[in-house]
């Protein structure tokens, strides 16, 4: 049984994917609802919404990260799922930080578990942990 935190997740990383898939052309509030009518799951709707809309607010930035943190791997070339949840992952490891780096990157490993290929949890692993050594932990230093 996953927490609702999880499943939380869980459904942000299939609302975010299908707005991937569909080129950002349909409104991810569009996707939120039609996701919530068809599927009954427990979640934190308002926990979800922040979720996709900040990965929505800094995609940019986030993407850049991703091209300096895994630069053999060209951003269209990453699995759409896997691209999403390293989305998911940094948007929460830098810019939420609601939740501790570490939690973080075990959720997101275990998304890419759950949802990617033989390799996702690794990829996401290596990339998250990258980010986690050169942005956060400096930043946890100067604060002790």
């Amino acid at each position: 049984m996953f927490s609702i935190r999880h499943q939380s997740r869980m459904a942000a990383v299939q609302i975010l994917y299908e707005w991937d898939l569909k080129e950002k052309k349909e409104s991810l509030e569009d996707i939120f609802n039609h996701f919530f009518e068809i599927n009954q799951i427990k979640i934190d709707p308002n926990f979800v919404k922040d979720l996709i809309h900040g990965v929505e607010k800094n995609i940019e930035e986030i993407d850049k990260l991703i091209e300096k943190t895994a630069p053999e791997w060209p951003i269209e070339q990453i699995a759409v799922i896997d691209k999403t949840i390293l989305r998911l992952g940094i948007y929460e490891l830098l810019f939420a930080k609601e939740v501790p780096p570490k939690a973080v990157i075990n959720e997101a490993v275990e998304l890419g578990k759950e949802f990617g290929s033989e390799n996702s949890g690794k990829f996401v692993n290596g990339v998250l942990g990258t980010l986690y050594r050169e942005k956060v932990e400096p930043n946890l230093n100067k604060e002790n």
